[in-house]
């Protein structure tokens, strides 16, 4: 009984270190700011920040149970974003126009394709020459950023307003106008309602289905997953070209929130994804993390971003902030392992005197 009060205490962890810093911000914008904070305006900010930095960290939630790691997800999200944006500003047809709605779905699929390649590509190489993920992900980081490069001519893409379509210049829409919404009057941003669905749906997925629990048998022990007869590189194939849609997906909301796309603009954004997973609860060794845990996480640094805004602090404070939670969220990881071999140095030595 208490193992398992202590395993339900755990899973709130996130949830508690979210609540208690929303709370502190809140007091702390009232007192010594104007009390913006806790504006429906600044709420949906918040929230629709968040689903830009959850929904490819799904992906990466799939890849770190499963014991791996991407560092491309930055480069490869603006890589789908800088696809869609060059589709866009080559369309021949204009938004409304006969024969747009053909081309948008074109652009679209041709931007989910993209990241699931890059993340078939990883787990190719991956797979094929068991090299840590770490490390090929790092050098694909590098491709997809040139790729994106190549596609845009090393510079900005901006699509002509006429060729993006009502929906999805709307679709990280956080102003007053309810019109502009999905459902007329509610005013909760589109983007908060594609990360909802893709989170049941992701969440079903890994708990009700075999390929979620082969996911979290090769989190576990690759070897033993092999001994129950899973087939490890199709399993890592699987989940990185999965991770790859999501990715896509985010590269299409990151397009939606700037409305151009920019490959450069990817450098970093996979470290903010791969937090989320951790301050989630996610495990670096594999074989834990949940999609509510990295949603929590998502909210967790854009509370942070957004409470510190308001306050006046800088950017530069801000990250150390958040490099901090991260920090401490990665020890409280190894604890719950067991204590590490520093947590035992800073414990007193126990002398035996007896003879």
């Amino acid at each position: 009984m208490f193992e398992k009060l202590k395993h339900f205490a755990m899973q709130l962890g996130p949830l508690i270190a979210l609540v208690v810093i929303f709370v502190l911000f809140a007091i702390a914008d009232n007192v010594f700011s104007e009390g913006y904070f806790l504006s429906l305006y600044n709420l949906r900010v918040m929230l629709s920040s968040a689903a830009l930095i959850a929904v490819p960290a799904f992906g990466m939630t799939i890849i770190i149970i499963a014991a791996g790691i991407d560092l491309s997800a930055g480069t490869a999200l603006t890589l789908c974003g800088t696809v869609l944006a060059v589709q866009l500003k080559n369309a021949e047809v204009a938004a409304g126009e006969p024969g747009f709605a053909a081309a948008m779905i074109g652009a679209l699929l041709l931007t989910i394709l993209a990241g699931c390649l890059c993340g078939l590509f990883n787990g190719t190489l991956i797979s094929a020459t068991r090299v840590v993920p770490f490390i090929v992900t790092l050098g694909t980081m590098t491709i997809f950023l040139g790729v994106g490069q190549i596609l845009a001519g090393e510079s900005t893409v901006y699509a002509p307003t006429e060729n993006i379509p009502r929906w999805l210049k709307y679709l990280c829409y956080t102003g007053s106008d309810g019109s502009k919404y999905l459902i007329d009057g509610l005013k909760i941003p589109t983007s908060v309602l594609i990360a909802a669905v893709l989170a049941i749906g992701v969440g079903l997925l890994m708990r009700y289905t075999v390929f979620g629990r082969n996911v979290f048998a090769l989190g576990s022990s690759e070897s033993t997953a092999r001994l129950c007869g899973i087939n490890v590189p199709m399993m890592i194939l699987s989940v990185y070209t999965l991770a790859g849609f999501f990715v896509a997906i985010g590269g299409l909301l990151y397009f939606a929130d700037v409305k151009n796309g920019n490959p450069t603009d990817g450098t970093g954004k996979e470290l903010e994804i791969i937090a989320a997973v951790v301050l989630g609860g996610g495990s670096l060794s594999g074989g834990r993390g949940s999609i509510m845990g990295t949603m929590v996480g998502a909210l967790i640094i854009t509370v942070i971003r957004s409470g510190c805004m308001q306050l006046s602090i800088p950017n530069t404070y801000t990250h150390i902030i958040i490099g901090v939670i991260i920090i401490v969220a990665v020890i409280v990881d190894q604890l719950r392992h067991g204590s590490p071999e520093w947590f035992f140095r800073l414990l007193p030595q126990r002398t035996d005197n007896s003879r």
